[in-house]
C-alpha cells in the first residue's frame, strides 16, 4: 500500500506545534509598538515515504526550514491581521517546497484585550499547491 502524500485531509505530514515568537502585529498602536507572544502550528503534507526507507534528510524537507519561514514572518514587518501572517508563512512555505502539497498553518495571541480567561485566540488557514 502506498504512502499518501495527499493534500491536506490525511496522509504524511510534517508537524510543528507551539512555535513562539514575539511579533508586532495588529490593528492597534500598541501592538504594533511594544510588540506581543504569537504563537504558531505548521502541518506541511508530503509524501513521506522516501524518506523513511532512505533515513536521508534528503528526501524529506527539514523542519528548521519551515521554522524559519514562520520566524521570519512573525518577527519580520508588521502585518495588521493574523490571516496575512497565516497567509505569508503559508504562501512561502508552498514557494520554496515544491515536495509540499498542502499546508495548515494557525496563528494565535495568547495575550489579547478580552474580558474573560482564554488560552489564545487566532486562526487557521489551509492552502494548496495550485496544480
Amino acid at each position: 500500500m502506498a504512502a499518501g502524500g495527499g493534500g491536506g485531509g490525511g496522509g504524511d505530514k510534517l508537524i510543528l506545534r507551539g512555535l513562539q515568537f514575539h511579533g508586532f502585529h495588529g490593528v492597534k498602536q500598541e501592538e504594533q509598538t511594544l510588540g506581543q507572544k504569537f504563537v504558531v502550528d505548521v502541518d506541511a503534507w508530503m509524501d513521506l515515504a522516501a524518506a523513511g526507507e532512505s533515513d536521508s534528510i534528503a528526501d524529506t524537507v527539514s523542519y528548521t526550514d519551515i521554522y524559519r519561514i514562520a520566524k521570519d514572518v512573525l518577527e519580520g514587518p508588521s502585518h495588521n491581521l493574523l490571516e496575512s501572517v497565516a497567509h505569508s508563512i503559508a504562501k512561502s512555505t508552498l514557494l520554496k517546497f515544491p515536495q509540499i502539497s498542502a499546508v495548515r498553518v494557525k496563528v494565535g495571541k495568547p495575550h489579547v484585550a478580552v474580558q474573560g480567561v482564554l488560552d489564545y485566540l487566532g486562526v487557521e488557514i489551509m492552502r494548496y499547491r495550485k496544480a
